[in-house]
């Protein structure tokens, strides 16, 4: 079993930046590929980003692109997502998810976290 917890969100102005983490208990995130979603009020969860277990593979959502970047350190068995020029409408909960291929989908994904967060003000 697989046991994440995300951490950096918070409220940031329009503009700004965060950085989120993915920390893993239990077992190596180093063989999973990694996703992060989030869920605003009232939507479907949606995909943000994707990156292979080497990290030589990423992909985004199109409304992200040239603004957030996944990176993952295997080592430290930690995932990152740096969110920058932050728009209100990438308010949500953020999740981050491990799982077998590198999608968009989240049925490719086996194990979530609970979620972090993320506020932007106008």
């Amino acid at each position: 079993q697989v046991q994440m917890v995300e951490s950096g969100g918070g409220l940031v102005q329009a503009g700004g930046s965060l950085r989120l983490s993915c920390a893993a208990n239990g077992r190596t995130l180093s063989r999973y590929a990694m996703g992060w979603f989030r869920q605003a009020p009232g939507l479907e969860r949606e995909f943000v980003a994707t990156i292979t277990w080497t990290g030589g593979y990423t992909n985004y959502a199109d409304s992200v692109k040239g603004r957030f970047t996944i990176s993952r350190d295997n080592p430290k068995n930690t995932v990152y997502l740096q969110m920058n020029s932050l728009k209100p409408e990438d308010a949500a909960v953020y999740y981050c998810a491990a799982g077998r291929r590198a999608t968009s989908g989240s049925s490719s994904y086996d194990y979530w976290g609970q979620g972090t967060q993320v506020t932007v003000s106008s």
